[in-house]
């Protein structure tokens, strides 16, 4: 027994002093390589995430699934969205269906899927509390790798003004649902100011200023929302977020628009991004079928992938989306 426990103690020794076996090897000897330098593009902190935008609002079939399968094939770490996850509607149980499709499309992916929620998830008293019971906070903040991640709720009202608003939009989808999207302009929930901007109430502010309060030396901060609140006129409560702001490196996503729009805003990126099977509004600007890939390591890198150039290794789009239209 004695001469087992020193046999096992020496090897354990010998093999604390024996060198880790190193990730790159050659036996090139000459002064000359070829290659450019011996730097490898792999920090200890590098890490990369996808994005996914809006799919509903008229959500174009099987577009999403395909999605799917190429954020698959990038492999990030995880995936993140910016909100319309669901269709809507006034029903709990066509809610609870909604959701339940959402829920099977978005588990087949390899990666975690982080929530945000939009307008059409969120609207009414009745969404909020499937959304509340399903999953959870309607707002919440996540660090990986010391770098900080705030999801926003941007249709946080009072339970007075969401009941009026839900009311106003209802009336909106009997209109659409008779004569189609193309008079939905002409509603009153079109020419709601909450439908563009969305709301933030105190609650939520004072949530994510005491987030940023604790976490100072974070490397970088992504905002994810589904609305620009910042376009509100006389705007309160996401200002003071971004006055909080004001010391960090940050980025802003958003959708809702199904347009892509890149904006400077305080020396900082605020990017809109189009969809990911939602329906498209080419009039309005550049609308196409997307998802992103960001990589954050010393810098933050954002690379915008249009869905029609993601192949497979037969050099076809996943799951014979060659004849989908990702782009009007």
């Amino acid at each position: 027994m004695r001469f087992s426990s020193l046999t096992f103690l020496l090897l354990l020794f010998t093999a604390c002093q024996q060198k880790p076996k190193p990730a790159f090897e050659h036996d090139l000897t000459t002064l000359a390589k070829p290659w450019t330098h011996t730097n490898f593009d792999d920090g200890v902190d590098k890490f990369t995430f996808a994005i996914f935008s809006d799919l509903t609002g008229g959500e174009r079939d099987r577009i999403f699934e395909v999605a799917v399968a190429q954020i698959n094939l990038l492999r990030p770490e995880f995936i993140m969205n910016v909100g319309d996850l669901i269709e809507g509607g006034s029903n709990e149980a066509e809610l609870n269906a909604q959701w339940d499709l959402f829920d099977l499309r978005a588990d087949q992916t390899v990666a975690r899927v982080f929530y945000t929620g939009g307008n059409h998830d969120l609207t009414g008293v009745l969404a909020q509390n499937i959304w509340e019971k399903r999953l959870g906070t309607r707002y919440y903040h996540f660090r990986y790798k010391d770098v900080l991640f705030l999801v926003l709720d941007t249709d946080d009202h009072t339970p007075e003004r969401m009941a009026e608003i839900e009311q106003i939009r209802n009336d909106a989808m009997d209109v659409i649902d008779t004569a189609g999207w193309e008079a939905f302009p002409k509603t009153a929930y079109y020419a709601l100011p909450e439908r563009s901007t969305g709301n933030i109430g105190s609650e939520q502010t004072e949530y994510f200023l005491d987030v940023l309060n604790k976490n100072k030396q974070v490397r970088h901060v992504f905002l994810f929302m589904h609305k620009p609140i910042w376009e509100q006129e006389d705007e309160q409560q996401f200002s003071q977020i971004e006055e909080a702001l004001t010391t960090y490196d940050y980025t802003v996503f958003h959708g809702h628009t199904h347009v892509y729009k890149h904006t400077q805003r305080k020396g900082h990126d605020y990017i809109n991004l189009s969809t990911t099977g939602g329906v498209q509004l080419p009039e309005e600007g550049r609308s196409m079928d997307q998802v992103v890939l960001v990589t954050v390591d010393e810098e933050v890198s954002i690379a915008n992938l249009l869905m029609e150039g993601i192949l497979d290794k037969t050099g076809h789009i996943p799951l014979d989306g060659d004849s989908l239209v990702f782009e009007k």
